[in-house]
């Protein structure tokens, strides 16, 4: 397995290769001068001008790019042209955030997705059954950004149950170690903070977390069903099997492999699609960055998001294929 897991690590290179190259001629064929979105729409030309050679903007595609390359293997992502800071520092504060908005998501999902799956193929064309996969199918043809208006309109303004905004209330401290707000208050030992976190994750992780519980609840249900239809299962049952030790110890562990698949997709995808969760939430992570950057034609902060989200996108490729030795042995790495 090991030898696999160092394979797989060393996809990164091409596939980052291949990302920063559709990355970097994507930022170049989008409509606007970065030296004059520095300078501002009254500079003058001379000054523009003078920009654009320092920045090297003048210089062919190809050397652009490979300084642009050089700067990325020194961990230098460039400096945003609305804040001047470097991207690296930005993203090193809104990364965390994302992830652990994404992460809060997904076990939400994970949590209430396979039992409702489980429950609905067990006790198939029951009213559980038809009561959560109608739920599913508009849990899945929910707007995000609806869900999410209406969470905050409902528990944060009318209820006061949750905070509407923030990671983290303005009048609590926490000592920032990894700027994962639930991993610092753990280390810190600050029951507050840790309490206060979890509060604020509540509305936007189920509002974010609302589609892929719907399409794991459906995956589940499906994959139980076709292998609650195999011969061996009948056979468990055939030999007196309690139905608990038929349904989770042979059915669902059989079941586990496209469920894992599913989920692994969905994590991607809340970290490409946290965008519209993150902006109604004011949540300070790299959606809503990202979002602000297009909007303000901030080049070098689109490019950083995207990479570090194509790398990350594969490294949850990576553990969903561990995954599935550990869930079926019959999976051999070689």
């Amino acid at each position: 397995m090991l030898n696999y897991i160092i394979r797989r690590l060393l996809l990164l290179i091409p596939i980052a290769i291949g990302v920063s190259i559709a990355v970097f001629l994507m930022i170049h064929f989008i409509p606007g001068d970065p030296a004059k979105i520095m300078l501002g729409e009254r500079a003058n030309k001379e000054a523009i001008e003078s920009l654009q050679e320092e920045m090297g903007l003048n210089d062919p595609l190809y050397v652009q790019y490979f300084r642009f390359a050089g700067k990325i293997v020194k961990g230098d992502l460039g400096r945003s042209i609305m804040s001047k800071n470097q991207v690296t520092e930005e993203l090193k504060e809104r990364y965390p955030a994302t992830i652990e908005l994404s992460v809060f998501a997904i076990l939400i999902s994970i949590i209430i997705g396979i039992p409702a799956g489980i429950i609905s193929a067990t006790k198939r064309y029951s009213f559980f059954d038809y009561f959560s996969m109608s739920g599913a199918l508009v849990g899945v043809s929910m707007p995000i950004f609806w869900l999410g208006l209406m969470a905050i309109w409902l528990f944060a303004f009318k209820l006061g149950w949750f905070p509407p905004s923030s990671r983290l209330d303005a009048t609590i401290q926490l000592t920032s170690i990894t700027n994962f707000n639930i991993i610092d208050s753990l280390l810190t030992k600050n029951w507050l903070a840790f309490r206060n976190t979890l509060w604020h994750l509540v509305l936007p992780g189920i509002s974010l977390g609302t589609i892929p519980m719907a399409i794991i609840a459906r995956m589940t249900r499906s994959s139980m069903l076709e292998v609650m239809g195999k011969d061996y299962i009948k056979t468990a049952y055939a030999k007196g099997l309690k139905e608990k030790v038929v349904i989770y110890k042979h059915a669902l562990r059989n079941a586990l492999i496209p469920i894992i698949t599913v989920i692994g997709l969905q994590f991607g995808t809340l970290l490409g699609g946290a965008v519209m969760t993150e902006t109604i939430f004011s949540w300070p992570g790299v959606g809503k960055y990202s979002f602000d950057a297009i909007m303000a034609r901030d080049f070098p902060v689109v490019q950083g998001t995207i990479l570090i989200l194509s790398v990350t996108f594969v490294l949850v490729n990576l553990i969903v294929d561990l995954l599935y030795g550990m869930v079926d042995p019959k999976i051999h790495y070689s």
